[in-house]
């Protein structure tokens, strides 16, 4: 089967897709809504690949061989012994050679109906990188505002009421600051373009597509050059809100990071190349004792502030305002509202 774009294998009509690939290669990326079933494991891997580079091809191809019998046995037997005679799955490794090809010749002798990916994961990943390096859906409306802003709870309230919501942080599972990382971690920087260009196709190109004011590196995530590109070229809805009603959302929000004083502190040290002493060891001081709306303020006022002041000065045009004098929770369906009707003012 000849992949044209991303999200092909979920909409065609099988019934499960199999990677045949080592773990380890699944683990970093995939084809979206596939399963592992390798026919080498990491170590199996190696081990052909040491035979292929320091005995011969030869050789390396017939123990290769007999691995690939034995872990098919195994899948059959397994997880695939209650497939029915009409099941009909799509297969792939790395380039769609020998690994998903030994496979699949398995398969269909027992009577399945299986599909190959042509050119496999490879090419694949080709679709993806091609689909988050072109230009942007034209339509992107970007999401800005300083730190505390509740930039993204404000998004996926907007998602909630049917606007297009590209959330680049939920994507890349990090909120984007030295205080930002979530449960689970990060995913591999292929797995991000892989749930990026999904999204993006998804979009209709006749509306607005709202997306977080974001730096360049989520994390330890990169943007592809043609989103990054987009978000500093496109137009911006800002959100303005007070100090002291950031300062309460942060220390609302950021609940999870605060509730481990240990770590709260190694993260608040990292400051100390760009802060004075006497502010970092003030810090420290607010978070072991709790005291998180005040330690908020005066992290946004003397570090987050100045450092969007100069990213906007950079990068941002002129932008649509809307004030909010609260961030409390019951207000954020309300700044939603008002920031698709901006949204759709601004690419109308």
């Amino acid at each position: 089967m000849r992949l044209s774009t991303v999200d092909e294998p979920l909409g065609a009509g099988f019934d499960t897709i199999i990677d045949v690939r080592a773990p380890s290669e699944f683990a970093e990326d995939h084809l979206p809504g596939a399963i592992n079933l390798p026919v080498l494991d990491d170590a199996e891997r190696a081990r052909v690949g040491t035979i292929y580079k320091q005995v011969s091809p030869f050789d390396a191809r017939k123990i290769g061989a007999a691995l690939v019998a034995k872990n098919a046995a195994r899948h059959i037997e397994g997880p695939l012994a209650a497939m029915p005679g009409g099941w009909r799955p799509l297969v792939y490794c790395w380039r769609g050679g020998q690994r998903s090809g030994s496979f699949a010749t398995i398969l269909r002798q027992i009577g399945w109906r299986v599909e190959l990916v042509e050119g496999g994961y490879k090419a694949w990943r080709g679709l993806v990188v091609a689909a988050v390096a072109a230009p942007v859906v034209p339509r992107v409306v970007v999401l800005d505002g300083n730190t505390g802003s509740a930039k993204t709870e404000i998004l996926l309230a907007a998602q909630g009421l049917g606007a297009q919501v590209l959330d680049l942080e939920g994507l890349a599972n990090h909120r984007g600051s030295i205080f930002g990382a979530r449960p689970g971690g990060q995913p591999s920087q292929k797995a991000f373009e892989r749930e990026l260009a999904l999204a993006l196709g998804g979009f209709d190109p006749g509306r607005p597509v709202l997306v977080e004011a974001e730096s360049s590196k989520i994390g330890a995530i990169n943007l592809p050059k043609g989103i990054w590109a987009a978000i500093c070229a496109a137009p911006r809805v800002q959100i303005a809100a007070p100090l002291a009603a950031r300062a309460e959302y942060l220390a609302r929000a950021y609940g999870d990071v605060a509730g481990d004083r240990a770590e709260l502190a190694r993260l608040i040290d990292k400051l100390r190349p760009f802060q004075p002493a006497e502010a970092v060891e003030r810090w420290l001081g607010w978070g072991a004792a709790g005291a998180l709306t005040p330690l908020a303020g005066e992290l946004m006022a003397l570090h987050y502030d100045p450092r969007y002041a100069k990213h906007r000065a950079r990068h941002g045009g002129a932008a649509v305002e809307i004030a909010a004098p609260s961030l409390a929770p019951e207000a954020v369906a309300g700044l939603a509202r008002a920031v698709i009707a901006a949204a759709e003012r601004l690419v109308s």
